[in-house]
């Protein structure tokens, strides 16, 4: 399907590469105009610039998603730039692996900071200006299947990810007045730059996956842009695994 995102503003954080990137690329095809958000500059201006080279509007921000200070910072930069904010997707995470028994301290506030404290308080601010100006709103949290299956060494992160489901959830009882859904998109194993370093997981994934292959990044902004559009506007408080199939089975892949 073909969406008309002509004239909404979009943030996308986390979107310098990867899934994050796909979907601001997709957005700002279908007529966004795009915020896009990455902690590393390095990342954050060329792709933005490329999607400018490729006919759409895009400008970029490095800002870290985890500080309160440049959450504000972002969403008083849509409004600027583009004189509002239609559209929120909170993608910026972190995965630190470790086992339970010998988790360390500062990873947990890491992973903790930026996946749950990050994805509150940035839906919180965009959500304060889409209702300050009463034409509804969307924000879309990026889960994992992780949220809803066990997998060795992800403990914290899995936590996180359950945790932006059920906030999703419960954002509906309070953001529904205004008009603004929430929903979840969780990604299972996805070929992004960050993956492919492992010569292996193309092959891991492709075995253990039911339909035969990883995700590729389009698979998932698509099921983004599904939650963004005015079709998806009675639908709120869900979530969508897009997997392959690998959480109806859950094997995990063998240890290295």
């Amino acid at each position: 399907m073909i969406y008309d995102f002509t004239g909404r503003v979009v943030i996308v954080t986390g979107a310098g590469q990867g899934i994050g990137f796909e979907i601001a690329k997709e957005l700002a095809k279908a007529g966004a105009r795009v915020v896009l958000n990455d902690f590393n500059r390095e990342l954050a201006d060329p792709a933005a610039e490329q999607i400018v080279q490729q006919g759409g509007e895009c400008v970029a921000d490095s800002g870290d998603v985890s500080d309160l200070e440049d959450i504000r910072k972002l969403v008083a930069l849509a409004v600027k730039t583009y004189g509002r904010l239609d559209c929120l997707v909170a993608n910026a995470g972190i995965t630190l692996f470790g086992s339970f028994l010998g988790y360390r301290p500062e990873d947990l506030n890491r992973v903790l900071q930026l996946n749950l404290f990050g994805s509150f308080m940035l839906a919180q601010e965009a959500a304060r200006q889409m209702a300050a100006q009463g034409t509804g709103g969307r924000i879309l949290f990026m889960s994992s299947v992780t949220g809803h299956q066990a997998h060795r060494g992800l403990a914290a992160y899995g936590m996180t990810k359950a945790a932006l489901e059920m906030l999703a959830k419960s954002l509906v009882i309070e953001l529904s007045p205004y008009q603004i859904t929430v929903n979840t998109v969780a990604p299972g194993a996805t070929l992004t730059e960050r993956t492919l370093e492992d010569p292996q997981y193309t092959s891991v994934w492709s075995e253990i996956t039911p339909l035969g292959r990883p995700a590729s990044c389009a698979d998932i902004a698509s099921a983004v842009l599904f939650f963004l559009s005015p079709e998806a506007g009675h639908v709120t408080g869900q979530y969508l695994v897009v997997d392959g199939g690998w959480t109806s089975v859950s094997p995990n892949p063998p240890e290295n």
